[in-house]
């Protein structure tokens, strides 16, 4: 996606004040999701050993950071969604509990833009489920406590900085990636996305991972973490981009039968031999439910910023900062 400059840009904090307000959305947001979720902060791993199949490889085909060490491979994260698992059961946490963590990665094959870095930070959560909760109203429940949150958060920005950003909807539509296909069978997945959001404003996109009637999924989603039929993305249309934003991907996790099932459909029933997906084909982790939200995407969204750089330290095409400097886009 190229640069998009927002037309006559400036933000409504400067440097300083956004940087106050980086943490205060954090801290505030994170409270509210511990005790929204009863979920527990632990620490979490920068990095992991290739070995153990436990780094998300996201939709396959992303080649990690690494380095050697003991003759072993020690890859960077993508993100967490499988340690967290292992972290449920090695901590013993009880069901209806689970943890979150801040979640630090580096994905070096991004193509970086106003939503999209080099350096990814979020909150990643887990929690330990019955399963009779392996089912939609369960997830949808979830998915509802989390806009509950974001709400509260809109409105706590919007008081603490004399804002008046008031971008979510009053609630969260469920659409299902299939009928969101049938409504715009001429449009791309990314396209579809932009006019649901344009059309409803905050919207959970459901089942992302199996082929549509097109014969394509909506989206690559990884074979051995999400349930295909029990995920989705919290998509919000953003005003100051006028483009959807992602901000967070969830869902309910996959049991032995649909790992089977999935990494078959994905061509990559070697990878059940590693040591992630044999704790899981021989019951040793938990049923769960977990997902991961944009840190910095949050805060960009609710300050209204136009790129992502303005609320998170990285490394930017020489030609973005120039054009960014020229047009009163401070990266930080």
């Amino acid at each position: 996606m190229p640069l998009i400059i927002p037309e006559n840009y400036e933000s409504d904090l400067d440097i300083v004040h956004t940087q106050a307000a980086i943490k205060h959305i954090k801290d505030f947001f994170e409270k509210n999701l511990a005790q929204g979720l009863n979920l527990r902060r632990v620490s979490a791993p920068l990095f992991v050993k290739r070995s153990t199949g436990v780094n998300d490889d996201l939709n396959g085909q992303v080649q990690s950071v690494f380095f050697v060490h003991d003759q072993e491979t020690i890859e960077v994260v993508h993100s967490l969604a499988k340690w967290k698992r292992q972290a449920l059961a090695n901590y013993e946490f009880e069901t209806g509990t689970g943890l979150y963590t801040d979640m630090n990665a580096i994905r070096a094959m991004e193509e970086v833009d106003n939503i999209h870095s080099y350096y990814v930070d979020q909150w990643d959560w887990e929690k330990v489920i019955r399963e009779d909760q392996l089912e939609l109203n369960y997830l949808q429940s979830i998915v509802s406590i989390i806009y509950e949150i974001l709400l509260r958060t809109e409105n706590y920005v919007n008081y603490k900085y004399k804002l008046n950003h008031h971008l979510l909807s009053p609630t969260i539509h469920f659409v299902d990636t299939q009928e969101l296909l049938d409504k715009y069978p001429e449009l791309t997945s990314k396209q579809r996305e932009k006019e649901i959001v344009k059309e409803l404003g905050s919207v959970f996109l459901m089942r992302i991972g199996h082929k549509l009637s097109n014969g394509e999924p909506h989206d690559q989603r990884a074979a051995d973490y999400d349930d295909w039929n029990l995920n989705g993305d919290i998509l919000v249309y953003n005003p100051i981009l006028d483009d959807v934003l992602e901000l967070s991907s969830m869902g309910i996790r996959v049991n032995s039968e649909v790992l089977i099932q999935q990494m078959r459909l994905a061509n990559r029933q070697k990878d059940l031999q590693l040591e992630f997906h044999q704790q899981l084909l021989d019951n040793q982790l938990p049923l769960t439910i977990g997902g991961g939200i944009g840190q910095s995407r949050l805060c960009m969204f609710f300050l209204q910023k136009a790129h992502i750089g303005e609320v998170q330290a990285s490394v930017w095409p020489k030609e973005m900062e120039e054009e960014c400097k020229r047009k009163k886009i401070h990266l930080l």
